[in-house]
């Protein structure tokens, strides 16, 4: 097994870490290098600049996420689903052969329409790894979160909820964001589990999300509460649709503040949380490169 360079270069972002043979990460970086900040035809440069150092010979590089997009240093055709830790190796979209590649992000159809994921499935597998799981689902909130399906240590199916974009449209753009203070209070969790039991009550969000306003109409909830209550309506109204039983369990993925919040609402279902940090990420491709070597 080989040292490894693993890179998440995603949109607004991009960092890396020196993977040793055993697993051990040597050294992190981080830099403000998402892929839209990077002109046509200078991904090579960057990278130079950011991991060059690390690149000793023999080292071999995968970089998952947002620079394997059309707008990234080379496309890298999306695996279909099913699919595990040999198919995405098998599918590695490699820049120097045998040197650095990009890992493919994966797809899935259902009912006609598709749906897509690029970085996040490298978590999804480095959390595999890390809890000793082969059967599960795992939630990894954020702007567009991701519900997905392992079975047999394989990604079978998939969903995406644009549930962060969602708050952040009605926050600032709706009639709601008259109501809502300019600023971002506390976190109220009061107010989050408020909105979180309406959501699951309500008919959908076309008529809960209106109650924002009127609670702070009858002054039922304080102004500052609204930001939580709002959160707590869309984070209900995606768990909702995910049909979970009580007493399940769910992997949650992500910012700690944000996996804090699904772990909350999660509670109002009976259903238990295990959480995993960003060091998914590297556990991911570490495994990725070790199916590779063996391969």
């Amino acid at each position: 097994m080989r040292r490894l360079v693993a890179v998440d270069w995603g949109t607004s972002s991009l960092r890396g870490a020196l993977i040793e043979s055993d697993g051990q990460v040597l050294e992190e970086r981080s830099f403000a290098r998402g892929i839209l900040s990077v002109p046509a035809g200078e991904f090579p440069s960057v990278f130079e600049s950011c991991f060059g150092a690390w690149m000793a010979p023999g080292t071999l590089c995968l970089i998952s996420g947002m620079a394997g997009s059309q707008q990234g240093w080379r496309e890298a055709p999306y695996c279909a689903c099913p699919a595990g830790f040999g198919d995405i190796a098998a599918q590695l979209e490699w820049v120097e052969p045998g040197r650095i590649a990009i890992v493919p992000g994966l797809s899935v159809d259902s009912g006609g329409v598709p749906d897509v994921m690029r970085g996040e499935e490298t978590q999804v597998f480095g959390a595999l790894q890390l809890l000793g799981l082969d059967n599960t689902r795992l939630v990894l909130p954020g702007t567009h979160s991701k519900w997905v399906t392992v079975i047999d240590r394989r990604v079978t199916d998939f969903s995406t909820w644009m549930t962060g974009e969602l708050y952040a449209l009605l926050r600032q753009h709706s009639i709601l964001a008259r109501t809502l203070p300019a600023g971002d209070p506390a976190p109220d969790a009061s107010a989050f589990d408020q909105g979180v039991g309406h959501a699951l009550r309500g008919p959908g969000l076309l008529n809960t999300a209106f109650s924002t306003r009127t609670l702070s109409l009858f002054k039922r909830l304080p102004t500052d509460a609204l930001p939580s209550y709002l959160s707590g309506l869309l984070i209900g109204e995606e768990l909702k649709a995910q049909t979970l039983q009580r007493g399940e369990s769910v992997v949650v993925m992500g910012a700690e503040a944000l996996t804090a919040r699904y772990e909350q609402a999660l509670a109002q279902l009976g259903v238990s949380v295990q959480r995993v940090g960003a060091g998914a990420t590297w556990r991911g491709l570490r495994a990725i490169a070790d199916t590779l070597t063996i391969a």
